[in-house]
């Protein structure tokens, strides 16, 4: 299978397909594809690998053949092709009056489409939209509603770990994302500090989860009376990461242990 990116949207491909046309990718090589959306250049980010059974997902496009430079300059006409569709767009949904915001514009490589990605709030009723994009373009015309995440993934941007948004350089699909998970690692509850720029729960808080999870099992809650090598004694503070348990003794003498320590102590009580 090889894993193929543009413009943040990633893309499977069996490797049988490259197979047949005899041709080896390697990573940043670019190719034409066959996919749902039409006929698009797409940059490889990651060349053929092994796929566990259980891991295999569904092919999402044909590979059809290498890119040549004529496609690589087709590819940037496009683009600046499209961000001219994108300002008379906007033009076009502020005189219907449509409550939307559009996000980008994007043509396939042989133009015979021209996506439009936008949010809203409600369901919206584009079609006299859709009557009048076709008449300025003569061509096929989409547009799709994509959700807060999915708009953060396409505009990208920094997150607050300094680095470039994760949904904009690796992710694929996005994984549901709990409050409950920043509860387990202990994290500030406050909506600025663990939202990502899409306003939603940072999708980060899913990486570590199933290890604060799994370490919670083996660790004592704060507020429990435990057995420790030196007697019993009240949790007050813990560090998963290291899974030492913080704990308080009747004299206020206050000790730190391994959960191996109180483990072989006889644990909580």
């Amino acid at each position: 299978m090889i894993e193929l990116i543009t413009a943040t949207q990633l893309d499977y491909f069996d490797n049988i397909y490259i197979e047949a046309k005899e041709d080896k990718v390697e990573r940043d090589d670019f190719i034409i594809t066959e996919t749902k959306r039409g006929i698009e250049m797409l940059r490889v980010v990651k060349p053929n690998y092994h796929v566990p059974k259980d891991n295999i997902v569904e092919p999402d496009g044909r590979f059809v053949r290498r890119a040549t430079e004529e496609d690589v300059e087709t590819f940037h006409n496009n683009q600046s092709l499209a961000q001219e569709a994108l300002g008379f767009c906007k033009e076009a949904v502020v005189k219907e009056g449509l409550d939307m915001q559009l996000v980008n514009a994007k043509y396939t490589l042989d133009r015979k489409k021209l996506i439009f990605n936008f949010t809203a709030d409600e369901r919206v009723d584009f079609r006299n939209l859709v009557r009048v994009l076709a008449t300025r373009f003569k061509t096929r015309i989409e547009l799709r509603q994509i959700g807060v995440r999915d708009e953060a993934k396409y505009l990208g941007g920094i997150g607050p770990c300094g680095r470039a948004h994760c949904c904009s350089t690796f992710l694929g699909d996005f994984v549901p994302v709990s409050i409950q998970m920043a509860k387990n690692q202990d994290l500030s509850l406050s909506p600025t500090k663990i939202s990502g720029a899409c306003g939603r729960l940072m999708c980060c808080l899913n990486y570590e989860d199933e290890y604060y999870e799994d370490a919670r099992e083996q660790m004592p809650d704060v507020g429990q009376t435990i057995e420790t090598p030196d007697g019993r004694a009240v949790v007050i503070g813990m560090n998963i990461l290291d899974l030492v348990v913080k704990v308080k003794y009747k004299d206020d003498y206050i000790r730190e242990y391994h959960c191996d320590e109180l483990n072989a102590a006889g644990g909580v009580q």
